[in-house]
């Protein structure tokens, strides 16, 4: 079966990427393969590429593929989205219509949640504060501190696919995991060896580390609140490698200026982080730029999966990395930002 392979992905270097020689070979050994010729994902252009599709390839930033998008989209059977979350690009009108959706979350996953323990180590060591003193001159004295990880009792917010990766990379430090989430049960919590907290609350009192793994949805928007960080230990850290928006960032930046706890932030409520914040001044927070993960050695990666998730639908296989209208709608949507 000769099928049309479509990527709505717009020319550009996220595109390149992505979309590796080794990737375009893939997929043009499954068929015939057509790409977005604009530098953005304009409507007409997406239609016209939707046309007579089996296969769409997606990545950060396409809209929602809805009814009007799809109108002329007869043949389309799967949505392979070059991305974790699809929660911005699929529709209810999508799902209807039986199209399959797959995407590159669990690879996603992983590699935030390594960055996850990355961001947890720099922190705890000092590493950039150190690092920065060497490069100026200095060098350390007798009142230099730092932490390690070892025998702490980590705290994680929410137990979907990046603290399910994180907690075996955990393991080798003899750390003791709390684990808060309404919606998975307390014994998918004990098989990863993660004791079950019974409330944000208990969790934020007792842990030396805080790491943020919910999704952004109407429910958990700055979920994330000055009651709950105010509970934290002096000397404790919050890790945030999920969504800016899960966090009262007014509310953050107000005990992080009191010294009371540190921080890795990798995501903000606005993105770029405004040149006016007061997190930039701070010497008790590491600021990244929104690259938790997947790191960009990784990015061809994804692609080649998703070419070989679309060999899987052409030979009736089961899919490895489909996701179902019900996950879909729960992930990250990053149109609440």
């Amino acid at each position: 079966m000769s099928i049309n392979i479509s990527i709505l992905i717009p020319k550009g270097e996220i595109r390149d990427l992505f979309i590796t020689t080794a990737v375009k070979q893939a997929l043009m050994a499954l068929g015939n393969l057509r790409l977005n010729d604009t530098v953005d994902y304009e409507p007409k252009s997406m239609k016209a590429l939707l046309k007579d599709c089996h296969v769409c390839i997606t990545g950060w930033g396409c809209p929602a593929l809805d009814e009007g998008l799809l109108e002329s989209a007869h043949n389309l059977c799967m949505v392979a989205h070059a991305g974790g979350t699809v929660a911005g690009v699929v529709s209810e009108y999508m799902y209807d219509k039986g199209i399959k959706v797959i995407s590159g979350n669990e690879l996603f996953a992983e590699s935030v949640a390594e960055g996850a323990l990355a961001y947890m180590l720099s922190a705890l060591r000092r590493i950039p504060f150190y690092s920065h003193k060497v490069e100026k001159g200095s060098w350390r004295t007798a009142s230099c501190q730092n932490k390690g990880i070892l025998d702490k009792k980590i705290g994680l917010i929410g137990f979907g696919a990046i603290p399910r990766y994180l907690v075996p990379m955990l393991k080798p430090f003899r750390v003791d995991v709390y684990g808060y989430d309404p919606f998975v049960s307390s014994s998918v919590l004990h098989e990863y060896g993660v004791k079950p907290s019974d409330s944000l609350e208990e969790l934020f009192s007792e842990c030396d580390i805080v790491s943020n793994h919910l999704p952004l949805t109407k429910d958990t928007f700055r979920i994330v609140n000055a009651d709950l960080l105010s509970r934290m230990k002096k000397g404790a850290l919050f890790v945030n490698t999920a969504r800016g928006g899960t966090v009262d960032e007014a509310a953050l930046e107000e005990i992080l200026q009191s010294g009371n706890i540190d921080a890795v932030l990798d995501v903000y409520e606005r993105e770029p982080l405004p040149m006016t914040s007061k997190l930039r001044s701070l010497d008790n927070v590491i600021l990244m730029p929104h690259m938790g993960g997947p790191t960009t050695d990784r990015y061809e990666m994804v692609s080649i999966g998703l070419a070989q998730e679309i060999q899987r639908m052409i030979n009736n296989e089961p899919l490895k990395w489909e996701i179902s209208k019900e996950y879909a709608f729960k992930m990250t949507n990053d149109r609440l930002m």
